[in-house]
């Protein structure tokens, strides 16, 4: 079982003690990417760069992970975005972005027929960062391909991860996911995301949003309040094994989606997935910046060629 995550890659700018920034690179659906490889999953990654040497060595490293870089389209003259990250006393934290120029935006318009190269996995995932980078244009064409996508058997994963910050109109950004969650098979939102977009609800009422849209498989993950799994036509609810307080809440969710996502790909029930989930990000938030060494990480095998 392969999968294809779809989205942007950014140079990122992180600091430990308010000290001097670290660079490294990050994007939710590259982070999940990468902890879906840790966990022995199989994934390529779907982006665009530049031509630069950060583009280059964001790929060596990928490719290290075990995240295949074939559908890594590189752009002439052109820069990756960059973002930093700032935490408070508590391990939250906010992020300031140049990016307006990242090749990424117009992946979809420099390189038309890229979605044809997605025909073949079984899954392809996308937050809605991925949606925000994109044109109207570029979107319904998106729209499109996945109608066809999953007419042919194929499964669509989507994390909502809502950023007002990159979406000036709050009633633009709810007509897109209105019109990408009818076209989710299995969903992997964030409960404090979902308020943020539709305002104050509970858990059970953001399920029935999802059910109703014709979501099959959905994890709510909420904190430290745990998850709520639907699977099968039932719905469960998990909590954690053990409350952690974070020094780093970054990639929080999107390491539970690779290692969740991982697992399912490996046949595994959703509730062992969901614990699985639930295990890498507790290990996740520990650490500072989006993705964590490796040396730091459980071994497990990636079944995934670097360059497929």
């Amino acid at each position: 079982m392969k999968l294809a995550a779809i989205g942007e890659c950014m140079l990122e700018l992180s600091t430990s003690d308010q000290a001097l920034y670290t660079l490294g690179f990050g994007g939710d659906t590259l982070n999940t990417a990468i902890y879906l490889a840790r966990n022995g999953g199989d994934v390529d990654y779907v982006t665009a760069l530049g031509d630069d040497a950060f583009s280059t060595q964001m790929i060596g490293h990928w490719e290290n992970e075990g995240v295949g870089t074939a559908l890594v389209m590189r752009k002439p003259n052109s820069l990756p975005g960059l973002y930093m990250i700032q935490t408070d006393h508590s391990g939250e934290r906010s992020f300031s972005y140049w990016r307006q120029q990242a090749p990424a935006k117009t992946l979809l318009e420099d390189w038309p027929d890229i979605l044809k190269e997605l025909q073949d996995y079984d899954y392809i995932y996308l937050s809605g960062i991925t949606l925000s980078l994109y044109s109207d244009t570029a979107r319904e064409e998106l729209w499109r391909f996945l109608t066809q996508y999953r007419h042919h058997g194929g499964k669509v994963v989507f994390d909502i991860n809502y950023r007002p910050a990159s979406w000036p109109e709050h009633d633009k950004a709810l007509h897109v996911f209105e019109q990408m969650i009818q076209l989710t098979d299995v969903a992997l939102p964030s409960f404090d995301d979902e308020k943020l977009l539709y305002g104050s609800h509970t858990i059970e009422q953001c399920l029935a949003r999802y059910i109703a849209a014709g979501a099959m498989e959905i994890v709510i993950k909420d904190g430290s309040n745990g998850c709520l799994l639907y699977s099968n036509g039932q719905s469960t609810h998990i909590t954690v094994p053990l409350k952690i307080t974070p020094l780093d809440t970054t990639a929080a969710g999107d390491s539970f989606n690779g290692a969740y996502l991982a697992a399912r790909l490996q046949q595994a029930t959703p509730i062992d997935a969901v614990k699985s989930g639930q295990s890498c990000a507790a290990l996740v938030i520990q650490h500072r910046g989006a993705i964590i060494p490796r040396h730091l990480m459980p071994t497990k095998t990636s079944a995934n060629s670097s360059t497929r």
